[in-house]
């Protein structure tokens, strides 16, 4: 009867019936967010939730290559007017451009997720903002609250956000970039954190910049032309903040029970984050008050995935609820998702030869294991840059003569980052060619993109020369077979911040390169804060960096090799580590900065980068690939490295999902079976005993009564 009840496949699923049967997603995070205020959040697994429930003015497109902006609470993409020192309209070109306008025109009919900070009293007040100790006592979590209301999104919600930034106090890590851009934005951040100001108070003071024109217009005003400023206003630091909710967040009595903009953020977004136990489970539910995202019905590349477009024009979001679990090790999780209890995964080290088959070209593929699951995978590049870069400065390793380059061309062929990708990230990478990663424009693929000083055009690819070329090289700088002039061997110091035991195996890597060359490399390890100090102080010699796109513009690259961002030259402020310093390469930059992306910005981006590759400030190092795996139930999946607020595209079959999970799981019975044949065998002899007394006792008692 007890087998014969249960279903023996829910035993063993950490989930209930009723949830695995609707479209509720199942995922997992491993390192607790800390902010989920967007003013002042800038991590990726922070931004992976807050980029659902908030919504800047613009976004990417969700399927389309290059990378493109798109309107997301706007009715189009803003206008810009240009405008010289007066305030008159000049054109773009007219060499009188003073400060750039960007009118912001917000859709209709935007309405706020549902919160109790929108609750109103009879005279149109916030109501639930001075609760009693006694009311605050059975609320530990923002769902204790039962009333809530809502209102539409205005302008003067976005302005706002962009007057929490200029508070000091809130640690907004773009400030520094928006108070020389924003007009008025730097006297108006001093004028603001000078001591601390209410909400009413900092609504009600002007910012230059910033003028609210009517409910659904916002015109920014910035200096010069910056087209790049579009791309900020895709980020979650321009998301709309109701004012309500800082004043309702900030009654006493919430903080402690860990409720706070910063935990429980509120926004216009397709989901709303209902718990937030970040060391449990996290849940999101979709917005009732969501009606103006659509699934895309264009823009997909031609060598995807048609399915893609089955969707094309419906109304978002397709998942209802998302249940993140905290799984803090790669194994259980893992395990999970190969169970089906997960929807869709990564890979890391320890799974990736289950998972993934590496050819001998470096092409990547699903195990037989996988595929036979069903199980798909997503495999792109991302817009990132990790280089081997060389300080400039250094009297060895930096210079710009023929010989200093030639010791730094030679050491770039030498370093062989096909190699290190194969090793080390199981093929997930490919060799960089300049300081620009696909997909971002300027980047170009095939011999046209190829760096000629370290690598040869050989059957349709390029192939690294050979250690024998970067000898040569290393004769022609003055230090044949890695000697000095004087007969001692030559010694480079490579300074890094990977002091850790899984660092070993890299760092015998790089000596074993240099080697190659007959230079002798000594690691120079220290902790992360004392390598930073070097870096600022130009006191390196050489090191490795990464860089992430925080925009899809060769502006946001080559900036790393401006030399007016050298760290000396700056007093460490610089991004440039590399203190890479050319006049040519400057006077380009400053060029190409401000141009909008076309055929003549396009070929100056080429004699920037040709200019780069002789140089050899950096050696390349490698663009890394994202790997991502899904179950046949999941729907939709695209990669996109620059989109963050992809949840809503994604569809499931949940009855699918049910059916594998019942396939995949069969219970294991014998243990149980095995237990209750132990209690039976073990019962039986007691059984047997008590049924002898009582028949000797019955025999006896029958015998005296004779």
């Amino acid at each position: 009867m007890f087998f014969s009840g249960c279903d023996g496949s829910r035993w063993n699923n950490p989930y209930e019936l009723s949830q695995v049967e609707e479209p509720v997603l199942f995922s997992a995070f491993s390192s607790r967010p800390k902010h989920l205020d967007p003013v002042i959040s800038y991590n990726a697994n922070e931004w992976s939730i807050i980029s659902q429930v908030y919504e800047p003015p613009l976004q990417y497109h969700y399927l389309k290559r290059p990378y493109t902006l798109e309107p997301l609470t706007l009715t189009e993409m803003p206008t810009v007017t240009f405008l010289n020192q007066a305030g008159e309209v000049v054109s773009e070109d007219s060499g009188e451009v003073a400060f750039s306008e960007y009118r912001l025109q917000l859709k209709p009919n935007i309405y706020f997720q549902p919160h109790p900070a929108f609750v109103k009293d009879a005279q149109g007040q916030p109501a639930l903002v001075s609760l009693t100790n006694e009311q605050l006592e059975g609320i530990r979590t923002l769902e204790d609250f039962t009333e809530t209301d809502t209102r539409p999104l205005t302008a003067d919600d976005y302005a706002y956000a962009i007057k929490r930034m200029a508070v000091t106090s809130n640690h907004s890590p773009i400030l520094g970039t928006m108070k020389p851009l924003i007009v008025g934005m730097a006297s108006f951040s001093k004028a603001v954190s000078a001591q601390p100001v209410t909400v009413p108070e900092l609504r009600q003071k002007d910012l230059p910049g910033v003028q609210v024109v009517s409910d659904r217009e916002l015109r920014i005003r910035i200096h010069g032309v910056y087209p790049q400023f579009l791309y900020w206003l895709s980020m979650n630091f321009f998301a709309p903040i109701p004012w309500e909710a800082e004043v309702f967040y900030d009654q006493p009595g919430l903080a402690e029970k860990n409720i706070s903009l910063d935990t429980y953020p509120v926004g216009t977004g397709p989901y709303q984050l209902v718990e937030n136990d970040p060391n449990r489970r996290m849940r999101l539910l979709a917005n009732p008050n969501y009606h103006h995202g659509f699934y895309p019905t264009d823009g997909l590349p031609d060598d995807a995935n048609p399915n893609l477009l089955n969707d094309a024009g419906k109304p978002l979001p397709f998942i209802k609820e998302v249940i993140y679990s905290l799984e803090k090790e790669s194994v259980p999780l893992w395990n999970k998702f190969l169970q089906g209890y997960y929807d869709a995964s990564g890979v890391s080290s320890d799974s990736f030869d289950q998972a993934i088959s590496v050819s001998s070209g470096g092409d990547l593929s699903l195990t037989p294991e996988m595929r036979d699951k069903g199980i798909r995978f997503l495999n792109v590049v991302e817009p990132t840059v990790f280089y081997f870069g060389f300080n400039m400065l250094d009297p060895v390793v930096g210079g710009y003569s023929k010989k200093q380059r030639k010791l730094r061309q030679a050491i770039s062929i030498a370093l062989n980052e096909e190699e290190f990708i194969s090793i080390f990230l199981n093929g997930r990478g490919v060799a960089a060619q300049g300081p620009i990663p696909p997909g971002i424009f300027g980047f170009e693929p095939g011999k046209a993109g190829m760096d000629p000083f370290v690598y040869d055009w050989r059957n349709g690819r390029p192939q690294r020369k050979s250690i024998e070329e970067a000898k040569r090289l290393l004769v022609e700088a003055g230090y044949p077979n890695g000697r000095q002039p004087n007969g001692d061997p030559l010694v480079l110091h490579y300074d890094t911040a990977a002091t850790g035991p899984n660092s070993k195996s890299q760092l015998n890597w790089y000596r074993k390169q240099f080697a190659k060359l007959g230079i002798e490399l000594v690691i120079r390890a220290t902790d992360y804060n004392r390598f930073q100090d070097k870096m600022r102080t130009g006191q390196g010699q050489m090191f490795s960096w990464g860089w992430n796109a925080d925009y899809p513009d060769p502006e946001n690259f080559l900036f790393l090799l401006d030399g007016e961002q050298a760290t000396v030259k700056n007093k460490g402020a610089g991004i440039n580590y590399a203190n890479y310093d050319n006049p040519e390469f400057n006077r380009l930059f400053k060029q190409i900065k401000t141009m909008s992306n076309g055929p003549e910005r396009l070929e100056l981006i080429r004699q920037m980068v040709r200019i780069a590759q002789q140089d050899a400030p950096w050696s390349w190092g490698f663009n890394p690939k994202s790997l991502a795996l899904y179950h046949s139930w999941y729907h939709n999946a695209w990669a996109n490295p620059l989109a963050n607020n992809t949840l809503k595209y994604k569809r499931l079959d949940p009855k699918l999902r049910a059916e594998k999970q019942i396939e995949w799981n069969p219970p294991v019975l014998w243990p149980l079976i095995l237990v209750l044949v132990l209690l039976l065998v073990s019962i039986y002899p007691l059984v047997r005993a008590y049924q002898k007394r009582q028949k000797t006792a019955i025999e006896t008692h029958d015998s005296g009564g004779a």
